[in-house]
């Protein structure tokens, strides 16, 4: 039996990062993307306001690892290596779910919307499994663990970190 050859989709997996910094701006997080092959974090998030001071549970910048998966089937894992553990302040994991490509699929069917978890470094560290070459984190097992982390209210966790508040405007005087 032929071996299945890797997909690989670059610009999919590019866009995966340019996702992740639309919604972090979107939440008001002032994002740059690191160089290209930059070990350890892919984004780097600061505060909108140049002037604004940190407090002392606060950070001045959060390096941020994006990990994204497209398969709608997917096992739910991602691959992170233990000596970038300490290089990141969160993972952004993307599961883009352009469709299913297991036991046979070709990713024509089973696209949905987007997924994203916001993980902190210590949560991602508490539970990377470094038995195999394939150092993975696995989510599925943990899954009643991670809702906290999905979509906004992970992006939340690094604007609470960053002191950025919610973009609201001050209803009009009547």
């Amino acid at each position: 039996m032929a071996k299945k050859p890797w997909a690989r989709f670059p610009t999919v997996s590019a866009g995966a990062e340019f996702l992740v910094m639309g919604y972090l701006m979107r939440r008001n997080i002032q994002t740059y993307k690191a160089p290209l092959n930059n070990a350890g974090y892919d984004l780097v998030c600061i505060h909108p306001d140049p002037r604004y001071k940190p407090s002392r549970r606060e950070r001045s910048q959060i390096r941020v690892q994006v990990k994204s998966r497209i398969q709608s089937d997917c096992d739910r894992g991602f691959p992170v290596k233990a000596a970038s553990l300490d290089a990141f302040d969160f993972l952004v994991v993307a599961f883009l779910n352009i469709g299913n490509f297991y036991r046979g699929k070709d990713g024509s069917e089973g696209m949905r919307p987007p997924e994203f978890y916001t993980l902190p470094a210590s949560f991602v560290a508490e539970h990377h499994d470094a038995s195999s070459t394939w150092e993975k984190v696995r989510l599925r097992p943990i899954a009643n663990q991670i809702e906290r982390f999905k979509d906004e209210a992970g992006f939340d966790l690094i604007a609470e970190a960053l002191g950025i508040p919610k973009p609201t405007r001050k209803p009009a005087s009547e």
